[in-house]
């Protein structure tokens, strides 16, 4: 009996360059990293707590000998008070829980925009040498680009409103999440595609059920970095005449040298990126507990 066409019956292009291929990494046996032991997971946790520790009490004790003005470094004492100020009076009309949430729904919007276009054009640019070559240019021009760098063009196309806020952290986030879907639907295992589509799947039911789940692993990780890469330009999106935001608030706060507030808006976003950080690293737990084992 005659071998099936296995290469026609692929759903995508199964051209590959020297570089995508497994073969070109001219390692025969190379073994898995070994797995952290639980001693060595907490000693780094607490050689991270004493690295902010250290920090912390150098702050305070350049703060307290009066080493630099407390115009330019107020203590660790004093941003403190300024957090549990703006939290229950807030600062420029708003308290520090609605700037948060503006911020928070501008960059969750944005990821949603980011998501219904990227997705798709990773899947463009895995599936088909056609969509690499159109997709593929353009994701490099763009990736480069800083944001205060195309806020101008946006700001003469779109105008001042919400919408321009928004654009300017989905084209940020565009690009780490089109990629790492590209790579993902690259990295699918060809023998459970061919073994799909032997069996009468049709290109839309391999794409659903074999490409998507096994790219999900690469989806999230892109979803993860385009989420910290959206959350730092949120800064220069509350550039464009916001009146809420934390953006705007420590951009407000800068304006006036009241640099407790200005401190105490970095801290939160850093903390706020923590926890978002955490929550799609839990989120991955669930959803993809598979990832890393073929």
């Amino acid at each position: 009996m005659a071998r099936p066409d296995l290469e026609r019956l692929a759903p995508f292009d199964t051209e590959l360059s020297d570089h995508d291929r497994p073969d070109a990494l001219s390692v025969p046996w190379s073994r898995p990293a070994p797995e952290p032991t639980r001693s060595k997971r907490w000693s780094v946790r607490w050689i991270s707590v004493a690295t902010i520790i250290v920090v912390l009490a150098a702050w305070a004790l350049t703060a307290a000998l009066g080493i630099v003005s407390p115009v330019f470094l107020p203590s660790p004492a004093a941003v403190t008070a300024k957090f549990v100020s703006v939290a229950t009076e807030g600062f420029v009309d708003s308290t520090l829980l609605e700037h948060l949430g503006v911020s928070l729904a501008r960059v969750f919007a944005a990821l949603i925009a980011s998501l219904i276009v990227g997705v798709p054009v990773g899947i463009a640019i895995g599936m088909s040498t056609v969509g690499r070559g159109i997709f593929d240019p353009l994701l490099e021009f763009l990736r480069p680009i800083p944001p205060l760098a195309y806020l101008p063009l946006i700001i003469i196309w779109f105008g001042i409103g919400e919408p321009s806020k928004v654009l300017v952290i989905a084209i940020a986030m565009l690009a780490p999440i089109a990629l790492s879907t590209a790579a993902g639907v690259k990295g699918v295992n060809r023998e459970r595609i061919n073994a799909a589509r032997s069996l009468g799947a049709t290109r839309r039911q391999v794409l659903a059920h074999v490409v998507l789940p096994s790219a999900l692993p690469s989806i999230l990780t892109g979803l993860r970095i385009a989420l910290g890469t959206g959350w730092t330009t949120l800064v220069a999106a509350e550039l464009i005449a916001a009146t809420q935001g934390l953006g705007f608030m420590i951009q407000s706060a800068a304006q006036f040298l009241v640099t407790d507030v200005v401190i105490m808006g970095i801290v939160v976003i850093a903390g706020v990126a923590f926890l978002l950080e955490f929550a799609i690293r839990r989120i991955e737990a669930v959803l993809v507990p598979w990832a890393g084992r073929d």
